[in-house]
């Protein structure tokens, strides 16, 4: 059962209170651990740093666990440097598919 919930990132929806709080954003990077923060290189702390984090964003529909770490600060980088609205529609219409597809997920 709990490989099905985080396969299909059901554990995410929590996450949905926080964006009606005004906490977090549908779309930007994922919010860290207070211990990885603390672990990260300066260049690092700039992807939480610059933009509200969010529940889905280039990192999600990109590649998930699949992806290093260095490259997925790079994609929210790169999100943060990009952003549009029409960016959010795109990432946002992408998340279904990468949720019901699983890839990358664990």
């Amino acid at each position: 059962m709990g490989q099905f919930v985080r396969n299909t990132s059901l554990d995410e929806l929590p996450q949905f209170w926080n964006v009606l709080r005004g906490d977090m954003s549908l779309v930007g990077p994922r919010p860290p651990i207070a211990y990885e923060f603390r672990a990260y290189d300066a260049w690092h702390r700039r992807r939480v740093l610059e933009i509200k984090p969010g529940i889905t964003g280039l990192w999600q529909v990109k590649g998930r666990s699949r992806t290093r770490f260095d490259d997925m600060v790079r994609l929210d980088l790169q999100y943060a440097r990009d952003w549009s609205i029409w960016l959010d529609l795109k990432i946002l219409l992408q998340t279904p598919a990468a949720v019901i597809l699983g890839e990358g997920a664990h």
